[in-house]
């Protein structure tokens, strides 16, 4: 409860790090038999899935997890998965251990940042492995698990944790880890049907027998029992049963092995799993040449519900047009329809059903209401019984959420109401134990009382299956009290994809692999968890504000090259920088992960302009360094700009696309300078004050933002270390931009006419034009 870890479990688990040896088990001939008649001589035959490869990341939520979906046939002895890792990118990749987790029915709840998960959630450690890939650029590893669950299974693959520093797309070297799982299945198609109450005789030889018996809905109790067991080679009933399925990561599956228990040798399974078959396999004990017979009986006890109707309904329905009696199924004599003021009902009933309707109200999300009342009528007698319905395949990718509320006006100090959530069959032995244990599922456990009237449950990722909810009423100090005692409970059950949806601090996602969709929380501010409720490494309010200001504030520097532009004439540079200015400036007040936030435009649009003033500012502040031509100079400012919008379109993150033109303007501005050096034979500029005082300091204020921009960033510095690199860019910018030209003014007029017209003559451009 409250947090989550790793670990491993289940007996019928063996993981086998195989690396070679796993392409030899693959190329295994099958034995002769299997060859002949394509199945071993059990009756078993072998099935192939796989899927396509995906790319693996460094896990900071659960969407850089790598979710696969395999999906196990019935009757099925033997899984084996083969999972494979190789690793693109030559010898800069660093070594890596690659974890994987396994889980049956709903993708695995994992924790691998240690963070805390919300109140009142019930999480069990998942089931995982652990891939080492260090020299060799493929690493090969298999997990076998027997007698698997029917149904869905999911893997999700990962890198370990991402590291904090922020590192720039095409300047580091690329390192690609992809993972590729194989599902090998082992399936038996000769297997013998146990019909209730009939003895079903039985001869094991050398390998295993299969058995399976149907469990219908409704089933209190399965007693599987062993008679007239006879061995030919020892004393005894030499016979191991294995009974249930394995479901990761957790194992209820029952061994029962007769040669030392007493005869008959029986097994009792309280609370089977209902409307579905139950797998029994044998074993025989006495060694290769010896042989068991015996007979196996398969005993189902009954249980009788008490079915809740919908009686007003239906009596309020009879006035449609079509005959409402013949539209439904009559009702039995057990169903009665309970009242509120209803008395305790005292017939030999093991439940009392409540029917519930399920309202699917769109992607991963479902409400589930009573039908006709708000709260379920619970006793001491028999349990309340309550049907959720999770087993379209569709409804493992959210949280479910229960909520119990009990009347205050009716709740005791001495009475306490016990309530459990189950999958595939409900607990109903509440007056011998209160563990909600069911025969292959661990249940959740619920109480109420007059000093605790609610009681919450959050289940993250519930398996594909029909859910139950049980309560009773019950009195631990005085059972006597409890007889005429009547409580109601009103129950919020509702399937949501993210709880609370994330939170202030986070953002619920859909994920999607193929057709299967499932929900993650992606946190910001520093808050982590399922459901972004921890605070551990939370960024206060005032930290939110403070990074804001400065992201937003150190803007202001632009002030000082829009400054200088302006007082020499370089309008379009001072242009360039206000436009960079303004929109850096509201694009980190809109990226801010808390309060702080202000978005004026769209959030995508204020990036793409904050990417495309930064590429143009640069561009624009060496290419006026180069003092080319005046038309020159504007058309290359044109063309850049617009080659990087389309870079920018291409890839914004990758830093070659801006970095590229940046570097075509530093070779203009580097040849120009060069041909000036060669033609007046002397250092080009030729001032050393202009050396000292404005090349040199603005040519490292420069080198210190790009390396802090590129090698010093990461997610918990970004705020400062991203501020410093704005008001470094634009203090060299500032420092960097050329003096005006010192021959003539600007826009001195040579000659004035009488009609007032001037002709008007500018000495560096050599151009002429009427004003």
């Amino acid at each position: 409860m409250g947090r989550a870890g790793t670990g491993t479990g289940g007996e019928a688990v063996a993981a086998v790090v195989a690396g070679p040896l796993l392409l030899l088990l693959l190329a295994r001939p099958p034995p002769a038999s299997a060859r002949d008649s394509g199945k071993s001589e059990v009756g078993l035959v072998s099935e192939h899935f796989s899927q396509a490869p995906q790319r693996l990341s460094f896990y900071s939520w659960y969407g850089s997890a790598r979710l696969f979906r395999f999906r196990v046939p019935p009757d099925t002895v033997l899984l084996r998965w083969l999972l494979q890792v190789s690793r693109e990118g030559g010898t800069a990749c660093t070594d890596a251990e690659i974890t994987v987790h396994f889980r049956s029915g709903a993708p695995p709840v994992i924790n691998p940042l240690g963070t805390s998960f919300p109140d009142d959630t019930s999480v069990q450690p998942s089931f995982q492995v652990r891939v080492p890939l260090s020299a060799a650029p493929l690493s090969n590893a298999s997990v076998n698990v027997s007698h698997p669950a029917p149904g869905d299974w999911f893997v999700a693959a990962h890198l370990p944790p991402s590291s904090q520093k922020i590192e720039l797309k095409g300047l580091a070297p690329t390192c690609a880890y992809v993972f590729q799982p194989d599902l090998l299945v082992t399936r038996v198609v000769e297997i013998s049907v146990m019909e209730p109450d009939v003895p079903l005789p039985h001869t094991l030889l050398s390998h295993p027998s299969y058995l399976k018996v149907f469990v219908p809905d409704y089933t209190r109790e399965l007693l599987l029992e062993l008679r007239d067991c006879v061995s030919s080679g020892s004393l005894g009933c030499p016979v191991r049963l294995t009974v249930g399925p394995v479901t990761l990561p957790s194992n209820f599956q029952k061994v029962l092995n007769c040669t030392s228990a007493p005869w008959p040798c029986r097994l009792l399974l309280p609370s089977p799993p209902w409307d579905r078959w139950l797998q029994v396999t044998a074993e025989s004990l006495v060694g290769p040449l010896g042989t068991v017979t015996f007979s196996a009986v398969a005993a189902l006890t009954a249980c009788r519900p008490q079915s809740v109707t919908i009686q007003p309904l239906l009596q309020s329905s009879q006035n449609q047009s079509f005959n409402a009696s013949t539209g439904l199924p009559s009702l039995s004599p057990d169903h009665q329809y309970l009242g509120r003021s209803g008395s305790v009902d005292r017939s030999p009933f093991c439940l009392t059903n409540y029917p519930v309707m399920r309202e699917d109200m769109d992607v991963v999300s479902v409400h589930f209401q009573l039908l006709d009342r708000v709260s379920v009528r619970v006793c001491p007698n028999t349990p309340s019984m309550m049907r959720l319905r999770l087993n379209t395949g569709m409804d493992s990718g959210g949280s479910l959420t229960i909520s119990l509320r009990a009347n205050k006006t009716e709740m005791r100090n001495e009475t306490v109401i016990v309530a459990c959530v189950n999958a595939a069959s409900p607990f109903l032995g509440f007056n011998s134990s209160l563990n909600c244990t069911t025969a292959f599922f661990q249940g959740y456990p619920l109480s109420l009382s007059a000093w605790s009237l609610r009681a919450n449950l959050i289940i993250p990722y519930p398996e594909t299956d029909n859910w139950y909810l049980s309560l009773q009423l019950m009195c631990p100090e005085n059972a006597e009290e409890c007889e005429q005692a009547v409580v109601h409970v009103e129950t919020t059950l509702y399937l949501v994809p993210c709880l609370n949806d994330c939170g202030p601090y986070g953002q619920c996602l859909l994920l999607r692999r193929h057709s299967y969709l499932y929900a993650g929380c992606s946190c910001k501010a520093g808050w982590r968890g399922w459901s972004c409720t921890d605070n551990s490494t939370a960024q206060t309010v005032a930290q939110q504000r403070a990074a804001a200001l400065l992201l937003t504030l150190s803007n202001l520097m632009f002030l000082a090259p829009i400054t200088v532009s302006v007082q020499r004439f370089f309008l379009v540079e001072a242009s360039v920088y206000a436009y960079t200015m303004f929109f850096s400036t509201f694009y980190h007040a809109c990226d801010q992960p808390g309060e702080a936030v202000l978005c004026i435009l769209n959030y995508d649009t204020l990036q793409y302009c904050d990417f495309l003033g930064s590429g143009a500012a640069i561009w624009v502040t060496i290419l006026c360094m180069a003092r080319l031509k005046a038309v020159l100079k504007y058309v290359l400012f044109l063309l850049g700009t617009l080659v990087i919008a389309m870079s920018l379109q291409l890839d914004r993150r990758g830093i070659w696309n801006m970095l590229g033109p940046c570097l075509f303007a530093f070779v203009i501005m580097a040849s120009m300078w060069t041909y000036r050096c060669g033609h007046r034979r002397q250092c080009y500029p030729t001032s050393w004050q202009r050396w000292a005082f404005y090349l040199l300091p603005g040519i490292s204020m420069a080198s210190v933002g790009v390396a802090i921009y590129t090698s010093m960033m990461t997610s918990d510095n970004y705020y400062y270390t991203h501020s410093i690199w704005h008001v470094l860019l634009a203090g060299s910018a500032a420092l960097l931009l050329p003096p005006p030209d010192e021959h003539a003014e600007p826009w001195a007029c040579s000659q004035k006419f009488p009609c007032h017209y001037q002709i008007c003559k500018n000495d560096r451009e050599e151009l002429y034009t009427v004003t």
